[in-house]
């Protein structure tokens, strides 16, 4: 990389903070939003390896807080970083009265506020090092599978996998993982990766990045498939319904194997409670799953 390049990366160091201001927000729905945060020059990138992730620090009352976010921006974009993340209100889930400290402060900055952002972070890194070649009618096309990086928990060591189908099962937010990678591999035409998302939500209203994701899925139909399960669906709701059982994943994800990786992000109760259990009995095994 030239020092010029060097010099517009934004997070040149992983134990350093910087305080990015707050420069455009959207109101995706009732409780989601968009909150973009400026860079500092227009030329700057954030500097985030695809598979990675950026903490957010605030100090809220006496507390310092602090809680990992994907963006849903790029090393593409220059200038700025984009993040979508669902607030959690005071008084809403009985079992969290107060709410989210982090997401309710972000809710209440005023454009111009700054917060610290410290990164990048992470225990999976996307690149595209291994070739195949693939035979399609009567031409020879050189296909790249993806190879991966993955820390499968916090004390492994770091593994080399190289990857031919990703099975993801996204709750709600945890979409945003997904995408930056689902996002990176559709670029190219010559990466041979297929990806498989299982994407849960409570209502269909809930349902972020949808319009993208269905473009991406007519579009890069050898590449990308989309299926959906809602808690509450509608009566005209044509995918599945309820929380993620063995038999959804056996019938949109790909099955165990080597060259596979499911990768997970979402609520804990929906990865531990339905998620979890239902890939060890379909015979999953620990370095087939990563979880966010």
């Amino acid at each position: 990389m030239s020092s010029k390049k060097k010099e517009h990366i934004t997070l040149q160091d992983p134990e350093a903070k910087y305080p990015l201001p707050l420069i455009e927000k959207e109101q995706i729905n009732h409780d989601t939003r968009r909150f973009r945060f400026g860079l500092p020059s227009p030329d700057h990138i954030l500097g985030l390896p695809v598979g990675n992730y950026v903490h957010l620090l605030a100090q809220i009352k006496d507390e310092l807080v602090i809680r990992a976010y994907t963006p849903v921006s790029s090393d593409d974009d220059q200038g700025f970083v984009d993040f979508i993340i669902k607030i959690y209100f005071k008084n809403v889930h009985p079992k969290y009265p107060e709410g989210g400290k982090m997401t309710q402060y972000l809710e209440n900055m005023k454009i111009g506020d700054t917060i610290l952002f410290r990164g990048p972070t992470g225990r999976l890194f996307y690149h595209n090092p291994g070739i195949q070649t693939k035979a399609v009618e009567v031409r020879t096309i050189l296909m790249f599978l993806g190879s991966l990086i993955v820390k499968t928990d916090k004390t492994s060591e770091p593994e080399k996998k190289l990857v031919h189908h990703l099975g993801m099962i996204a709750g709600g937010t945890g979409i945003t993982p997904m995408l930056q990678l689902i996002r990176h591999i559709t670029k190219s035409s010559n990466d041979g990766t297929r990806m498989s998302l299982l994407f849960a939500n409570q209502t269909e209203e809930d349902i972020l990045l949808r319009k993208e994701l269905e473009e991406i899925a007519t579009t890069h139909l050898h590449q990308f498939n989309l299926w959906y399960t809602l808690d509450r669906p509608p009566d005209s709701w044509k995918y599945s319904s309820g929380f993620v059982t063995a038999d959804m994943i056996k019938e949109h994800l790909p099955p165990p194997g080597k060259a596979t990786l499911i990768l997970v992000c979402g609520p804990p109760p929906m990865i531990q409670e339905a998620v979890r259990p239902s890939l060890e009995q379909l015979g999953y095994t620990k370095d087939m799953i990563f979880t966010y």
